[in-house]
């Protein structure tokens, strides 16, 4: 097996939800035109990109905001897989692991709707899987407001080619190291299924505070948080065969958050281990704008990986990412090839 990209998306369009179980079908997202050519977003361009908004559970959400053009619309949605795996392979990429895009902000507030949903999404998923499953692997969307209904996702997605849990920097109002989310993690370390948390995050609170910034507040610092709070409240030892990622959020913090959190061990007259992130299981997705020597010297070469973020435009984008790496110098080839290959397998099960 070649190169794995560990972080790609779909867009989610409105075939994704035509699963969905027919007494639910009142709850089925709802794509919205926009008819106004002077309303939208703007790309750098100064063009207008934001056309179609979804309807989901009564609130508007964005569907075009943070699309990559580099890529086709056919491709992102998965309308013919063939044309997916066709780009991959002038990308030079073996295998991509996806995840959402329209849930990884706050959507819905209501249980009902979001296990409905997750299940449709789910399914949407699998099917994509089962027509290339050697080289489309994905995360499942856990409805994290049902915790039975959750269970049965979990054992859905093992069954039907997930290698991970998809789950935010904030879920249910709650940080990650809450012990509500310990049966989910228990769960996970039976299924042999890896905890992913992507950049994004679930709490309307903290999405309306950070409603007029770029998202780095909103949507990544929730992730590094949850990084330092798992390790300072020892959850990774409650469950020791769980591997944890911390994806789209570069891995430029990991000194930083190392360095704080062996202060604060040292103060409780503690010990963080020089090998902590290994230690623990635990997987960063680094960029290649990153210091990558000085973030090695952290986080060991056994414990990134590297994605291009497929189908997306924001400043963890970069769809030449793993032949950059391979290419640029800015590590060994021996280490390119662990970020490249063998540490995606390591955290993916794969």
């Amino acid at each position: 097996m070649g190169a794995i990209d560990s972080d790609a998306h779909v867009v989610e369009c409105e075939r994704t939800f035509d699963y969905m179980d027919p007494e639910y079908e009142h709850l089925k997202p709802q794509v919205i035109l926009h008819k106004n050519e002077d309303a939208g977003q703007l790309d750098n361009e100064g063009k207008h990109i934001q056309k179609e908004f979804w309807a989901i559970d009564g609130r508007i959400q964005p569907k075009e905001g943070n699309v990559g053009h580099n890529t086709t619309k056919d491709s992102r949605e998965m309308v013919d897989v063939k044309i997916r795996l066709d780009h991959m392979d002038e990308l030079n990429i073996d295998v991509q692991v996806l995840y959402p895009t329209v849930f990884l902000r706050a959507w819905t507030q209501n249980a009902l709707a979001e296990a409905a949903i997750c299940k449709s999404y789910n399914r949407w998923l699998a099917d994509i899987w089962s027509k290339a499953p050697d080289r489309l692997k994905w995360v499942v969307m856990p409805p994290l407001m049902s915790m039975d209904k959750t269970m049965e996702e979990l054992e859905f997605g093992k069954e039907n080619g997930a290698v991970g849990i998809f789950i935010r920097g904030l879920e249910c109002e709650r940080r990650l190291d809450d012990p509500y989310f310990y049966p989910m993690y228990e769960k996970a370390q039976e299924l042999d299924m890896p905890i992913c948390f992507h950049s994004g995050n679930n709490s309307f609170g903290v999405r309306d505070i950070y409603a007029s910034e770029a998202g780095f507040g909103r949507s990544k610092l929730p992730v590094v948080s949850a990084f330092h709070s798992l390790l300072m409240k020892g959850v990774p030892g409650m469950f020791p065969k769980l591997r944890w990622g911390f994806v789209e959020v570069s891995s430029q913090w990991i000194p930083y958050a190392l360095n704080d959190l062996a202060i604060r061990f040292k103060r409780k007259g503690k010990r963080l281990s020089d090998t902590a992130m290994a230690d623990n299981n635990m997987f960063v997705a680094c960029q290649v704008t990153d210091d990558l020597e000085y973030v090695l010297k952290y986080a060991g070469d056994g414990q990134l990986v590297v994605g291009t973020d497929y189908g997306h435009a924001d400043t963890s984008a970069e769809i030449e990412a793993l032949r950059k790496l391979k290419d640029d110098g800015k590590v060994s080839a021996e280490v390119a090839e662990k970020i490249l290959n063998a540490n995606a397998k390591a955290l993916y099960g794969i």
